[in-house]
This record gives structure tokens, sequence and C-alpha cells, in this order.
């Protein structure tokens, strides 16, 4: 094998990062993807993991662990270990 990967879905990717990539960490790790698509695609992949939290909270969760932690983690890698707040706004408001 010469190390070749193929082609990423980006659309994919940004609509469902979980099912492209197995971690935040391996996100991070993709040479395919520039510094603004990791971010938009974490961002995106936080989002989503946030509203799978409050959903949990709420006794209305799938049972998943939640990997936040891990995006905020990758998005502090990406912007240099900034004091930027991460959290994102939900459907239940406020971030």
């Amino acid at each position: 094998m010469c190390g070749h990967r193929p082609p990423l879905d980006l659309e994919r990717a940004r609509l469902d990062p979980s099912s492209i990539f197995e971690s935040p960490a391996a996100l991070l790790a993709d040479e395919r993807l520039s510094r603004e698509q990791k971010i938009e695609i974490l961002r995106r992949w936080q989002y989503d993991a946030n509203e799978l939290a409050v959903a949990e909270e709420e006794g209305m969760g799938g049972g998943e662990s939640s990997i936040l932690p891990e995006i905020v983690e990758a998005l502090d890698v990406l912007d240099g270990g900034s004091d930027v707040e991460h959290t994102p706004p939900t459907k239940h408001g406020g971030a």
C-alpha cells in the first residue's frame, strides 16, 4: 500500500462528521482538510453533540457517551489554545 487515501466526501463530513471520522482527533489528523474546514466540521459536530447531551439531560438520549470535551479540545488545538468560548447555541436557547 502506498498510503494513498481516497478523496474525502466533504459534504458528508460536514453533515455527519461521525460517519467519516472515528473521533475529533482523527479529524485533526486528516491532511485532506484545511484548518478552516476542520473548524467548520468540528463546530457542526459540537452542535450535534451538544444537542444530544441536552436530549440525554431531558431523558430522551440514545445512550451514547458525550464527546463534547474531545471536540472542544480539538477546536482549542486549531485555535492555538485560545480562551474562546466553544459552546454552540442550542434550540433550547443560549450557549
